[in-house]
């Protein structure tokens, strides 16, 4: 239930007049799309010229004329129009292009697990309140063996009128590979990728390295690009891949329901293609309802959130500590997804992360007393404002407090293992029990005569993290450990994780995604990781763990279709887990901090409305279908 307070109706209905009326006198009248969807990035220095500009109303063959622009300066738009987002962007953008490494357009380009489809789509769209896949520019996908075929939608087109073909597929997983980019690492799982015909796509899996876990975790993530489009882009750097990936990529084509509008240091802002091939009945059946996205770009956080509190902004993505306060104390009408603790949806577990190989955190029992002692409650409290699930309500594993993951586990089978938190007289009995005791009065326990003395650490400035481990500090003072803080700045951290210069760590390992809870244990726990590759450094499996039995289940899960059986194995991985405690989860973590204000629009997803729409800020992964239902606030 929104949060529409009948105590500030009168006030807001003439705030709504006025808005109304301004937003009518300066409607402008001719319609505003390009034939160019850009996808965009995040580092600063790209403004257009007016050439540039008169560039990207040009149209191709086939193309229909839908590039006047209502506004040369982006500052007009009409609110009631117009859908304004906050907390991605904090700089002037820097390109449109899919294949850059270091692209920091947050409203377009982002192809992680909830890839943001505005501009570019994938195949399909990851929905993290069930764990499946929904279509986008494929209907379908069949797997036998190691043979994934997808089924494209013809319907399908780019913004310049040409249809999305498999041929389009295939030659976005090759380019990939032949520019080595950041995501050219999906070809140790895939053998090839070839077009049997214009809607059919056929993906087979590495034998060698067959994981179909890997192969599906593309599917929602990689935007497909358009041949014909990319490969003179390609051609008119020779092939060059460092000058491919960092060419601005101005002449751009994309298949998703929005394209850039304008853009420069104060904002960026979209417009709706209103030719998007999406409202055919065999997609959304419809156009998104606001005909501009537009994202200010603020100074700082503050500066957002008194915009949020405004109602000049609708979503927003900041996080605000103690929200419920907005509607509680300031009667405004702001609503999260979940009406009330913990607010959001949960994506990831912040961890802190032991240093097996470190004398006196080589013994399990030392590592699970801590993780005993920590006062979640208060973590919950002070680092995360209430925004997780409490342990004692979700128990700890490695799994998300998702309905999708839980269901993976035999519950019953962990919760002797599990542990609540502030547990101090069972963590204390459990060192005195394994001989683990203070034996010269000092304080502070040994082990094999080692005292344990341990510092945490995480980078300085992130209040959260840092709040957390403070708690973790103090646990270990009560149970006659000498744990102090350590928070340098992020490089010194980075370094530290992968050279093993810690002895408790903070990091969060994979989030919400197709093709989790897997990734997530295998970097926890899986060995090759660690030392046993013959890493000086590594980049997963920080804690150092080696599990013979731990690799043997992780190697397994992926090949295993029957529930039961995946049930069983999940629940083996955790009790290793809880067991041995290599790491522990200190929170569960919201992927967004999906807030919005009913100020201007409504009928944004909420948790069990019956629409099944997860609160990813209507524009990432399947949460953009929320774009398809939103009304104007009468």
């Amino acid at each position: 239930m929104k949060k529409m307070k009948e105590a500030g109706g009168i006030l807001l209905l003439i705030i709504m007049l006025f808005i109304s009326l301004t937003a009518c006198n300066s409607k402008k009248t001719e319609d505003a799309t390009t034939t160019q969807d850009q996808e965009a990035t995040q580092t600063a220095d790209q403004e257009k010229t007016e050439d540039d500009k008169e560039e990207d109303g040009k149209t191709e063959e086939g193309s229909s004329d839908t590039t006047t622009k209502e506004s040369g300066d982006g500052t007009s738009i009409p609110r009631q129009e117009t859908l304004y987002m906050s907390g991605l962007q904090w700089g002037a953008i820097n390109d449109m292009n899919p294949l850059s490494a270091n692209s920091n357009n947050a409203l377009v380009i982002d192809q992680a697990d909830q890839a943001r489809t505005t501009v570019w789509e994938t195949l399909f769209m990851y929905n993290q309140l069930d764990g499946k896949l929904y279509p986008l520019l494929a209907t379908e996908y069949e797997q036998k063996d190691n043979v994934f075929t997808i089924a494209m939608n013809t319907d399908a087109k780019w913004s310049d009128g040409k249809p999305v073909t498999a041929k389009d597929v295939a030659y976005t997983f090759n380019i990939h590979k032949d520019m080595a980019t950041n995501h050219a690492s999906m070809w140790d799982y895939i053998a090839s990728v070839e077009a049997t015909d214009d809607a059919t796509v056929v993906i087979t899996a590495d034998t060698a390295n067959y994981n179909p876990l890997k192969v599906l975790e593309v599917l929602p993530k990689l935007y497909i690009l358009p041949e014909h489009q990319i490969s003179e882009l390609v051609k008119k750097h020779n092939g060059d891949p460092d000058k491919v990936k960092t060419d601005k990529n101005e002449d751009y084509i994309g298949s998703g329901p929005y394209q850039l509008f304008y853009s420069d240091e104060t904002k960026v802002v979209l417009v709706r293609n209103d030719n998007y091939w999406g409202q055919s009945d065999s997609m959304w059946g419809q156009l998104p309802v606001p005909k501009y996205l537009a994202h200010n770009i603020y100074a700082d956080n503050n500066s957002s959130s008194v915009a949020f509190q405004q109602g000049e902004v609708d979503v927003t993505q900041a996080f605000t500590p103690e929200i419920w306060k907005m509607w509680e104390e300031q009667d405004l009408p702001v609503s999260t997804y979940i009406d009330e603790p913990p607010y959001y949806l949960s994506g990831s577990l912040p961890t802190a992360i032991f240093n097996t190989t470190k004398p006196g955190l080589d013994h399990a029992v030392v590592r699970k007393a801590i993780a005993m002692a920590t006062d979640y409650d208060q973590i919950a409290k002070t680092a995360m404002s209430g925004y997780t699930p409490l342990m004692q309500d979700v128990p700890p594993s490695m799994m998300n407090p998702t309905a999708a993951e839980q269901s993976l586990l035999d519950k019953a089978a962990l919760a002797p293992l599990q542990w609540s938190g502030k547990q101090i007289e069972e963590a204390k009995k459990l060192l005195d029990e394994a001989g683990i005791v203070d034996t010269n009065g000092d304080g502070i326990r040994e082990a094999d005569g080692t005292e344990l003395v341990f510092t945490v650490e995480c980078p300085a400035g992130w209040t959260d993290w840092n709040a957390s481990l403070e708690m973790v500090a103090a646990a270990g003072q009560e149970i006659g450990m000498d744990i102090t803080t350590y928070f340098p700045e992020a490089p010194v951290w980075t370094e530290d994780l992968q050279t093993g210069n810690f002895d408790i760590i903070m990091n969060t390992y994979a989030g919400a995604s197709i093709a989790n809870p897997w990734t997530r244990i295998y970097q926890t726990l899986y060995s090759d990781g660690g030392t046993t590759a013959g890493n000086d450094r590594v980049y997963y499996n920080y804690s150092r763990y080696i599990n013979e039995r731990a690799d043997d289940i992780i190697d397994a899960i992926p090949k295993t279709t029957d529930k039961n059986k995946l049930i069983e194995l999940y629940t083996e991985i955790n009790q290793i887990y809880l067991n041995e405690v290599p790491c522990f989860a200190l929170m569960y973590r919201p992927v967004f901090f999906h807030t919005v204000n009913e100020t201007v629009w409504t009928s944004y997803p909420e948790y069990e409305d019956g629409t099944n729409i997860p609160p990813s800020i209507l524009i990432s992964g399947y949460g953009i279908a929320g774009l398809y239902n939103l009304e104007l606030v009468e």
